[in-house]
């Protein structure tokens, strides 16, 4: 995307990390597995479509998509019951989302502040059909919280932004420079980018933020060995039908972690499954499916749909950039800093 892929910014985060704004190249590994004599089929004209395929005749779900939206992950208590906004209600909802970005632009003395509207990039509708969360199962469109996970929760928030920061490990994942975690969510202001590429045997997810990138063999092999844990998991993929289904396992012990989205941390116990469904020439329908008994007290659902139409979303048209943090920028050194040089 022409997206502007600066820093892991937080909205209470003290410095913006340095960022570089190179175009995207998909090389090494990349490279290797999808070589470039590789090309998928057309799309079919409108009103004649088809889910498309490629050569060698699986779902086509290539391209660069977004799930820039206004709708959040659970249903604020101000809509509790009501599962679907009015055409007007979310017109509504929409406008008061402008009027408040324009509204945070303002410098306050005193404050170091953030990244201004300029570069940020954030969704500015809501989903087609007007949902009032992502989640669609439970009902009420919460995240059931099991007692131990509801504690973690609380902790985090009491934490988050605020401190102390006597470690590089008191910084959040993203501020760090790793990752924010899975699944595929649009919880960030910018950056919700994902391109997928695809050859026999594997798919691809190289996501915007972080540049971090999954890849998942559709070959029938098994899960590494159970001790080997990663921050995104162990992916294996397989279709059901049209639709591209991915396990993911053997998530590392990071749950001790400060993670921007509690849910959404590396934990032993974490099983997760994502189900990709190419539904238009413009559209996949993304779901994912989260199952932690230590954290949860059941699974639970939501559904995200992506688009290549970012105009759609109100969000930026283009390529991908390079999004260039790493652990151990300036922006984790400063925050250490300034928080010994602050008030005791």
């Amino acid at each position: 995307m022409t997206n502007r892929c600066f820093g892991a910014a937080r909205l209470r985060s003290r410095v913006l990390c340095h960022r570089v704004a190179a175009v995207t190249l998909v090389t090494g590994v990349l490279f290797l597995a999808f070589p470039p004599s590789v090309e998928a089929q057309s799309l079919p004209a409108p009103g004649d479509w088809t889910v498309p395929r490629t050569g060698w005749g699986v779902p086509d779900l290539q391209g660069i998509w977004t799930n820039a939206t206004l709708t959040p992950i659970e249903r604020p208590d101000s809509l509790s019951g009501k599962t679907v906004l009015t055409a007007e209600e979310a017109v509504e909802l929409e406008t008061r989302s402008t009027e408040r970005r324009a509204a945070s632009d303002r410098f306050i003395p005193g404050e170091v502040g953030a990244y201004n509207q300029f570069w940020m990039d954030g969704g500015k509708n809501v989903t087609g059909d007007r949902r009032t969360s992502l989640i669609v199962d439970p009902p009420d469109g919460k995240i059931p919280w099991a007692p131990d996970g509801r504690r973690r929760l609380e902790i985090d928030l009491t934490k988050y932004g605020v401190g102390p920061f006597d470690s590089w490990e008191d910084a959040d994942t993203g501020e760090r420079c790793l990752t924010d975690g899975l699944p595929l969510v649009p919880l960030q202001g910018y950056n919700m980018n994902y391109h997928i590429l695809q050859s026999p045997g594997w798919v691809a997810i190289l996501n915007e933020m972080f540049h971090e990138y999954r890849l998942i063999p559709v070959d029938g092999r098994a899960h590494v060995p159970s001790e080997i844990g990663q921050l995104l998991g162990d992916a294996r993929g397989w279709w059901d039908g049209d639709t591209l289904v991915v396990e993911t396992t053997n998530f590392a012990d990071k749950g001790h972690f400060l993670w921007r989205a509690t849910w959404r941390a590396a934990r032993l116990s974490l099983h997760l499954v994502e189900r990709f469904t190419r539904i238009d020439d413009e559209t996949i329908d993304y779901a994912f499916t989260m199952t932690d008994p230590t954290m949860f007290t059941r699974p639970w659902t939501a559904r995200v749909p992506m688009t290549t139409n970012q105009t759609s979303r109100g969000v930026t048209s283009g390529p991908m950039f390079e999004y260039a943090c790493h652990e151990g920028n300036y922006g984790l050194l400063n925050i250490m800093r300034g928080a010994r040089a602050g008030p005791k």
